[in-house]
């Protein structure tokens, strides 16, 4: 029988985020792989854990899925923890959940203390939808092409961001996504937790004025639906009633369709648009 692997959180500030389940299953694992486990002692040693552990981090997760994973299918349960939140959230955990998922051993979360979810509920920004982007790509080429891929987006973003890159990053973001409203969560679940909700714009002059302190969580309004209608008109509202069926019979779209498309683009019934056709 393979053992199983446990994605466990763990606070990502104030203690008393632990769960109590978190406590039992570190307790009752074989072996608990930790992201650093210089960082995971003090919480270990809080809670009077004292379950074998061993480093899976950044740099060894792929070599070192590989050793857990062998561990796992010898029968051994072994759980995963980071710094500080939930495992796989922009931290180890992916790769390993991955071959477990796929030499068919049990994976069960246990969940916990989560920055991004922590940052979008109390923004005070809509948290129906929203896109986890975590820390831009540091490739410049990348970074663009993500950049360019939010300016349409309408959900709710999420970014994290170190504290000294945070005036550069929302520099980027006011240049690429317009003056949006962004909250800006720093420290969360710490003694100097606070939040601030204000225009890009507003946050590069209060970052100009203030040192940035601690780590971040930037939560950005999406695109509104005004603003997407307003942009899907400005495509098509200088072309002729022909040039605009002819955008869309190129994509492959039969007449009807295409005539259904033109009409919906600008507000009017097929029949109109099919009459001013046939004129």
């Amino acid at each position: 029988m393979s053992g199983t692997l446990y994605l466990v959180a763990t606070p990502i500030g104030n203690l008393e985020d632990m769960t109590f389940r978190a406590v039992r299953i570190l307790k009752e694992v074989d072996l608990i792989a930790c992201e650093d486990t210089r960082t995971s002692r003090p919480l270990l040693s809080h809670f009077e854990i004292h379950t074998p552990v061993t480093s899976y981090h950044e740099f060894n997760k792929i070599e070192k899925a590989g050793e857990l994973l062998e561990k796992l299918m010898g029968g051994a349960s072994i759980a995963v923890i980071t710094d500080a939140g939930t495992p796989g959230i922009s931290d180890p955990g992916e790769e390993l959940c991955a071959m477990c998922t796929e030499a068919e051993i049990d994976v069960v979360p246990v969940p916990g203390a989560a920055a991004a979810i922590a940052a979008v509920t109390s923004s005070g920004l809509s948290c129906r939808r929203f896109a986890f982007e975590a820390f831009l790509p540091k490739d410049k080429k990348k970074r663009r092409r993500i950049l360019e891929e939010l300016k349409a987006e309408s959900r709710t973003i999420i970014i994290y961001e170190a504290p000294h890159h945070l005036k550069d990053t929302l520099k980027e973001l006011h240049e690429a996504l317009g003056d949006r409203r962004v909250s800006l969560a720093r420290e969360l679940t710490k003694v100097h937790e606070e939040h601030l909700l204000m225009k890009l714009s507003e946050a590069l002059d209060y970052y100009e004025k203030n040192d940035p302190r601690g780590e971040y969580v930037l939560v950005i309004e999406g695109k509104s639906s005004k603003e997407l209608e307003a942009e899907a008109r400005a495509l098509w509202e200088d072309l002729s009633i022909e040039e605009h069926m002819e955008k869309y019979l190129s994509q492959g779209m039969d007449k009807k369709e295409a005539m259904k498309a033109v009409a919906k683009d600008r507000g009017v019934s097929k029949r109109d648009i099919y009459q001013q056709l046939i004129k």
